[in-house]
């Protein structure tokens, strides 16, 4: 490992990068902080290995591209290989680095007269992007934050899940996009990299959109007052199935709808009534919920082709309804296992037990996807 006089290179790079000494001021990790003369900041210090690695991860979060750290309480003996086994855990296990470095150079020498550890950090994401890393406990607070991120349409998120779970992030943003109709106009192709190998992770997900961030908020206020009304459409007085019968007729009497498939698909069936089956049966299921009925969305096929139908609750029972399958023969209807004929789906998942269904178990609680 070089040895040399630290301030006369730090001082030239400094020149050079512009870059300050932690934002103008040192940090300390360990209780015995060193004062320089004539100043009030605190110089980083380490005299053990987990100091050592707390050093350079407060680096790091700064997002410095060099820096000093003070070793003069450090044995002497073990330092050489300290920094080495130091810089290589920070690199494998901080979350942070394994998102933000791409690589650390650590030099000894001497600083102040003492002696001390240069560190330089090449970064692949800066000090803005660091900064911007969000930190949440868990995968429930994480799955909050990717929700806002897709109700703003944001470009991506960073996150810093401090208790990480394995999570298919990519999807539950399809799964929220289709949950949320009324919130989310196109569900976005995910990139999605998980950084770190510690308890802690960093989880980066990066949004594409094929419409602007400014014609899907367009659209969000388009379609918000079509789920608005359709809530008071629906009587408070009427039973379940009344209700269900309410919003399929507010629905399907919109439009002489035209079927093909929309990348936005609530907002293209509600304002220009085109739309396919997953479309008719997101929007109904979001429209059910907000009037506080129960009803699932089903992907299965049908005669041999991809179809998306609903599962509605009534009288605890659950029974398949396929709103274009209604449309066709004149009215709301609701259809028993048995009558489900040519369509397939996941029964594990989707019981659909009706009161006429063959050899049915009551539902007692709700299937979910």
């Amino acid at each position: 490992m070089k040895r040399f006089l630290l301030p006369l290179m730090l001082a030239a790079s400094l020149l050079l990068t512009g870059c300050g000494w932690m934002d103008g001021s040192y940090l300390s990790v360990t209780p015995h902080q060193q004062q320089r003369q004539n100043s009030q900041t605190e110089v980083i210090s380490a005299s053990n290995y987990s100091e050592l690695i707390q050093a350079m991860k407060m680096i790091i979060e700064a997002g410095t591209e060099i820096a000093a750290i003070n070793v003069a309480d450090y044995p002497a003996t073990a330092l050489d290989r300290g920094v080495e086994m130091a810089s290589e855990h920070v690199m494998t296990y901080d979350p942070i680095a394994a998102y933000a470095v791409k690589s650390i150079q650590c030099e000894l020498g001497v600083s102040m007269g003492q002696p001390a550890v240069a560190v330089n950090v090449e970064y692949l994401h800066g000090r803005t992007e660091i900064q911007q890393i969000r930190r949440v406990r868990d995968t429930k607070e994480a799955e909050k934050i990717v929700a806002e991120a897709l109700e703003a349409f944001e470009p991506g998120i960073v996150l810093l899940v401090e208790n990480y779970d394995d999570r298919d992030y990519t999807q539950y943003v399809q799964d929220y996009a289709q949950e949320n109709p009324q919130t989310v106009m196109e569900t976005p192709q995910v990139t999605e990299a998980v950084c770190g190998s510690g308890n802690g992770r960093v989880v980066e997900l990066v949004f594409t959109y094929q419409n602007s961030r400014d014609t899907l908020r367009r659209m969000q206020t388009q379609v918000q007052p079509v789920f608005d009304s359709a809530v008071l459409y629906v009587s408070g007085d009427d039973a379940d199935r009344q209700k269900y019968a309410q919003l399929y007729a507010f629905l399907m009497e919109r439009f002489d709808y035209k079927l093909e498939t929309s990348i936005t698909p609530a907002y293209s069936l509600l304002r220009h009534g085109v739309g396919d089956s997953r479309a008719f049966a997101t929007v109904y299921a979001a429209m059910c919920r907000g009037a506080g009925l129960d009803c699932l969305v089903v992907t299965g096929t049908h005669a041999g082709e991809p179809w998306t139908w609903n599962l509605v609750l009534d009288n605890g029972q659950y029974y398949h309804v396929d709103l274009l399958r209604c449309s066709e023969s004149g009215g709301f209807q609701t259809f028993t296992n048995a009558q489900m004929e040519e369509y397939v789906w996941d029964y594990s998942m989707y019981s659909g037990n009706g009161a006429a269904a063959p050899a049915p178990a009551r539902v007692e609680s709700q299937p979910t996807e």
